[in-house]
Order: structure tokens, then sequence, then C-alpha cells
């Protein structure tokens, strides 16, 4: 059987959807026979953009632990600089920067910051372009929404594979009586949403519980604390394997309510749990997989129509149920062995 290297790269102290799924990957590989390795490249980060290239360029994917490699599978940038002859990008995201975040980035920055990172997106534009037409044999999306993005950025036209969900315990124990949200406290999470629509009147009564780590942390606490909902709201910060699992099991449903995401791997974790997902209409991702009204809701991203949402499960059980019912039966035909088949090329 092929020996593989499931290749991603990562900030420091970052542990992403991405690694979640290519050490998820790493398990199914081996589970259908393969050997598989993970390999995970440095992300630098604004400024050190040539640098994570340049290492993952120089990363030795054609041997590892004394044996031959005989593909690579990767994932985000910088990683699909790696070099090997049998190499199958299925791509999670580009330095989104500069790209579809590049208007609201821009405007964030000085004019002098504004030209110089206009240098730097453009080199990386070509940098790109030439890796992913020119030294990857294929390209696989772990999304449309990043389909799009390809076929606007590269004229690249790739097959969509949505990732499984991982492989952990998940379970069903009830419908209870509170929201759950999970992701990493960053302002595209929009995490503020959730805390606005429960201070809406359709939602008085809705609890909810987030879990995630980030730098927003402090100011969603003190904005659920201006809005007078933080009795209502509970920080838990991050939650560990065994700890996000259980909340999927006890919650109601999962609010997750990101802007333009690339996938959002816990919509299908969370169908994976016989729970709804409540999104927006301009989440991206979420909004493959979330089928209104019957896998869950997807609602405008307003604090009020939100709020009306949280209120439909909140208030009724039995919908809760039926959605989780139709969401689990969705996430059972995405299978990591069939994933593994698409992915292999040698």
């Amino acid at each position: 059987m092929p020996v593989l290297a499931v290749v991603t790269s990562s900030p420091p102290g970052v542990d992403g959807g991405h690694l979640t799924i290519a050490r998820a990957l790493v398990t199914a590989a081996a589970e259908s026979g393969h050997t598989a390795h993970l390999v995970v490249t440095p992300d630098y980060g604004f400024g050190r953009q040539t640098a994570s290239y340049w290492a993952a360029w120089r990363t030795n994917v054609q041997q590892i632990a004394g044996e031959r490699i005989d593909q690579v599978i990767s994932f985000r940038h910088p990683s699909y600089a790696v070099r090997h002859p049998a190499h199958v990008c299925w791509l999670n995201h580009t330095m989104r920067e500069y790209y579809d975040l590049w208007p609201r980035f821009a405007a964030s920055i000085s004019i002098q910051n504004r030209i110089k990172e206009t240098v730097r997106r453009t080199l990386t534009h070509a940098a790109d372009r030439w890796l992913l037409r020119g030294s990857v044999s294929r390209v696989v999306a772990q999304s449309r929404t990043i389909q799009q993005r390809l076929a606007a950025d590269f004229d690249i036209h790739a097959d969509v594979l949505w990732p499984p969900p991982p492989q952990r315990a998940y379970r069903c124990e009830q419908y209870g009586d509170y929201i759950f949200a999970a992701s990493r406290l960053t302002p595209l999470k929009r995490m503020d949403l959730l805390v606005r629509a429960l201070a809406e009147p359709p939602a008085l009564a809705v609890r909810a519980v987030i879990a995630g780590k980030g730098d927003e942390r402090v100011a969603l606490e003190q904005l659920a604390v201006q809005l007078r909902v933080a009795s209502r709201v509970t920080f838990i910060g991050h939650a560990y394997d065994e700890t996000f699992v259980d909340h999927l099991a006890r919650c109601r449903a999962v609010c997750f309510t990101p802007f333009a995401e690339d996938y959002g791997l816990v919509t299908v974790e969370a169908f994976a749990s016989r729970k709804a997902v409540i999104t927006c209409s301009d989440s991206g991702g979420p909004t493959e997989l979330v089928r209104h009204d019957e896998t869950g809701i997807i609602c405008e991203p307003t604090p009020l129509a939100l709020a009306a949402a949280l209120a439909r499960v909140s208030e009724d059980a039995r919908l809760a149920e039926t959605l989780g019912t139709a969401a689990a039966a969705h996430a059972a035909t995405l299978t990591w062995p069939a994933a593994v088949k698409r992915l292999v090329i040698v």
C-alpha cells in the first residue's frame, strides 16, 4: 500500500480545523491499510510569508522516518509548496487576506502598509498560481465555497470533497436547554452575533454556551455584560475533545454563524451528534451542508433574525430532534474510507 505524507501549515500555538482534518485523514489512511505521516510546516504570518513558503518548499517529503513517500496530500497555504511528483492538494484555503478578504484587510491598514501589502499580495498570487497550477498534481476543494474561489482566482476547476466528521465518540444524550457554539474567538467567526441575538426579544429565554479561545474573548464577555445577557451565556474557554463532544451530546442545537467560512468542521460534527445547526446566509461552507428547515436553519446575518432562529429550536424540542435526525442521516453519507479513496492517486 502507498506511503503517504499528509502536510499542512500552522501558525505557532494555533490548532485549527485543518489540523483536525489532517489528523483524521492520517487515522483514516491507516485504517484503510496505508502508512501515513503528518507533517506540519510553519506559517510565520504577516511580514514573513516568503520564509513560510521557503520552509515548506525545503521540507523533505520524499522520505520520512526511513520510508519512501509515494504521495503527498497537502491542505492550506503554504503547505502546498512542498515538492513531490504525486501531490494532491485538498485545499482548505489560501492566505485569505490576499484574496477574498483583501478589501476588508486593505481598509483596516494605513496607506503605507497597504502599498507594502499590495506588493506582497502580488507576489503571493504569483507563487500560488505557479504552485497550484504547475507544481501540484491535482487540486480538490474541501467545499463549494473553496471550489468557487479556485475558479475565480486561478481558473482551476476542482472537484469538491467535504471532510467527514473526525473520528470521535459522537452521541446524542438529550436535546438540552441551551445552544452550543464552538469556534476560535476571532472577528470572522462572529460570536458577537450570537451574543447580540440573545438580547433581542425573541431570544430572551435562550441560554448559550460558547467554547473557544481567542483575542475577542474579553470583548465578548464585556458585550454580554453591556447587553445584560451575561447570566444567559457561559464562556468555557477551549473545549478539549471530551468536553466538546459532551456538549454536542447534550445541547439543544449548535449555532455557527461565521462570515464566508471555508468549510466549518463543527457543522458535520454537530450533525454526527444528531444536532441541527443554525447558520447564516453568508456563512459560506456551513450553508452547503445545512438544508433550511431540514437539517438546520439558515437565517439572515442580523441579531434579530438569529434570535428568531434560536427561539424556534429552543421552544420546540421536537423540532430540534427532527432536524437533528435528518442532520445525522446526512453526516452518515460522508465517510473517511470514501475520502481516502478519492484522495489517493498512486
